[in-house]
């Protein structure tokens, strides 16, 4: 699986949101593009669809802008980047058959293990949330890397 630069920039953006000092002030589209270096007018384009999800509110008008809709321990990173890239999955190759019913040599094997990738990856992006992120960001919590997530998987 490949997050997409659109996964990408809508973590980014709700990331910055969690580190705002006040989460309950609103965030002006504006400022959260100068704070992540994220171009604005795709940056609105990420919080509409990150809005419709109910991931963002928004307030119009003056002093209006974004807030997360939620706690930052409820927001996953599979979260955010499922609702701008669409399910997280390995492949577009369906779904492994049932009771041995392969239309071809090898089909069911691989089908079962592309789902199975989906599955982890799915699972490992859950596994972060944004105030797993924001300690991180802050120094309160370590980085985990990549590798210390599976370990003992051979």
């Amino acid at each position: 699986m490949r997050v997409s630069t659109r996964g990408d920039y809508a973590s980014r953006a709700l990331l910055s949101l969690a580190l705002g000092a006040d989460l309950s002030v609103p965030t002006s589209v504006r400022d959260l593009a100068e704070r992540t270096g994220l171009p604005q007018p795709y940056l609105e384009q990420i919080l509409l669809i990150l809005k419709g999800v109910g991931l963002v509110r928004s307030k119009r008008g003056v002093g209006g802008g974004y807030v997360l809709a939620r706690d930052a321990e409820s927001i996953t990173l599979a979260e955010i980047v499922a609702a701008v890239d669409g399910p997280i999955v390995a492949g577009d190759f369906g779904e492994p058959h049932r009771d041995g019913a392969c239309d071809h040599e090898g089909q069911c094997v691989l089908l079962g293990v592309w789902a199975d990738v989906g599955n982890h990856m799915r699972e490992h992006l859950s596994s972060f949330t944004l105030a797993d992120m924001v300690r991180q960001a802050r120094g309160l919590q370590p980085q985990r890397r990549p590798h210390e997530a599976v370990k003992g998987v051979s």
